[in-house]
């Protein structure tokens, strides 16, 4: 997300309330870490509660639970231009946060604060750190700097080295019930079918249906959706299906592959988590390892890659007694 031209005021949203809560008693005694880690699926809201965080940090006033909106360390972390709040995030060819950042946020971190007494080092995501950037920000989860703050912010746990996750305090953020995620989308969209359809589209996501309907990208994702989905119940052929997804960037093309395949498990009954359960579990695997490789900065050919992973995944669904299961079942275009 950008940091440029924030509203006044950040708040979180409203499925975070009891986080918020925790923090800012946390605050109040002095007690709240210094690395905090925030994971959960994409499009829940992270981002959006990390900056809050952050502004209520370096905020000279705060009130009613929110930075202030109005000192000169709001005005200028509105404009992404404050001195003592440092956003991290991947660059270069690999798109990754690579050991020379690591060391300007540990440069940064002992250096004396500008603005206030606080300073606030942002990583997003932080599991896109390499391997020396990561073992690298160790000295700051070790030797944290006073009055300083370190918020992580990952869609893969997992992702991140145990000796980084065990050093700071987790926050996992949960998809919101669906009532209220609607309630949050209803005012945006105006209409609650239409509300309904994106969340749909988006598995679940309020942020990434947002993203939908602000882009005006629901209409293609739904067409790449119901091909995958007739992919898998033999309707539409391997090549068409490969060159499809193929278009898009490959990361994105990962995650539709993986939300209509979480959306199914989660339907799945236990039949059919008997019968094709194991093998859309390595599929997942499988798609992870080919996420990481990515995010390392290799460069797979995409639909040679999305091939190796749409061949067994179309096995699974349709081969065997799981997958003629799940062949009589109806797989939605969207999840």
């Amino acid at each position: 997300m950008s940091l440029e031209n924030l509203p006044a005021i950040s708040v979180p949203l409203p499925w975070q309330a009891e986080a918020w809560s925790r923090w800012q008693a946390q605050l109040a005694a002095d007690q709240l870490p210094h690395a905090l880690l925030v994971s959960g699926p994409e499009g829940v809201g992270k981002q959006r509660l990390a900056v809050a965080l952050s502004r209520w940090l370096l905020c000279h006033a705060p009130r009613n639970a929110a930075n202030c909106g109005e000192c000169p360390a709001c005005r200028h972390s509105r404009a992404g231009s404050h001195g003592d709040w440092l956003w991290v995030g991947p660059s270069g060819k690999g798109q990754v946060i690579r050991v020379d950042q690591i060391r300007e946020v540990i440069a940064f971190a002992w250096r004396t604060a500008g603005f206030g007494r606080r300073k606030v080092i942002t990583l997003v995501p932080a599991d896109r750190m390499n391997t020396a950037a990561a073992n690298a920000l160790l000295k700051c989860l070790e030797e944290p700097a006073e009055d300083t703050f370190l918020i992580l912010v990952t869609d893969r746990l997992h992702a991140l080295p145990a000796t980084v996750r065990s050093r700071c305090q987790r926050l996992s953020l949960p998809l919101p019930e669906a009532g209220q995620a609607l309630d949050w989308l209803d005012p945006l969209t105006g209409q609650r079918e239409r509300s309904q359809a994106l969340l749909d589209l988006a598995a679940g996501r309020p942020l990434r249906a947002e993203a939908l309907f602000r882009s005006d990208a629901a209409e293609a994702l739904g067409a790449r959706r119901t091909l995958l989905a007739d992919y898998l119940q033999g309707r539409a052929r391997l090549p068409q299906v490969a060159a499809a997804l193929g278009e898009r960037p490959l990361l994105e093309a990962l995650d539709e592959i993986e939300a209509l395949l979480l959306s199914q498990l989660r339907g799945a009954s236990r039949e059919q988590l008997r019968g094709g359960g194991r093998d859309w579990l390595r599929v997942l695997d499988e798609l992870a390892a080919l996420r990481r490789s990515a995010v390392a900065g290799a460069n797979p050919n995409p639909q040679l890659a999305l091939e190796s992973l749409l061949v067994p995944l179309e096995r699974s669904f349709l081969g065997g007694e799981g997958g003629a299961t799940m062949k009589r079942s109806s797989i939605g275009g969207s999840p």
